[in-house]
């Protein structure tokens, strides 16, 4: 593991385009970390999820910002977090998905909390766990 602890602090327009933008961001820092193939689709699905929430549901139809910080934590786990100031989590009859990014999201990491952060923004913190023990994909208990 490299010396310093790397960090990944991006705020972008909340356009689809900056979504893979995301995504290929989260992808360099697992390989500089030598995650695992596996884990690291996992973690790359599961921001793709949270960011594409942020996209469709967050500024319903306008453009505003979307915030992922990504940093390494103790016991060698990686917490991401994605933000937005639009207008929070909460149901949409009208919704265009199917509702499953949030529960997708929950099975592909250790951790998942919805709240809000600082300044009343809406936030997905998710954590995954970067290293098993035995050398295999990390397990999930149900």
């Amino acid at each position: 593991m490299p010396s310093t602890i790397p960090q990944i602090e991006l705020t972008l327009p909340a356009r689809a385009e900056n979504v893979a933008v995301v995504r290929h961001a989260l992808g360099a820092l697992g390989e500089t970390l030598d995650i695992d193939t596996g884990t690291l689709s996992d973690i790359k699905l599961a921001i793709t999820e949270a960011c594409t929430n942020v996209v469709v549901h967050a500024y319903n139809g306008d453009e505003g910002p979307m915030e992922i910080e990504a940093s390494i934590g103790p016991e060698r786990k990686l917490t991401v977090v994605v933000r937005d100031e639009g207008r929070g989590i909460a149901p949409r009859p009208n919704s265009p998905g199917l509702g499953l990014g949030l529960p997708l999201i929950a099975t592909l990491s250790e951790t998942v909390a919805l709240g809000s952060g600082e300044d009343d923004c809406t936030e997905v913190r998710m954590t995954f766990r970067l290293d098993a023990s035995d050398g295999q994909r990390p397990r999930r208990d149900g």
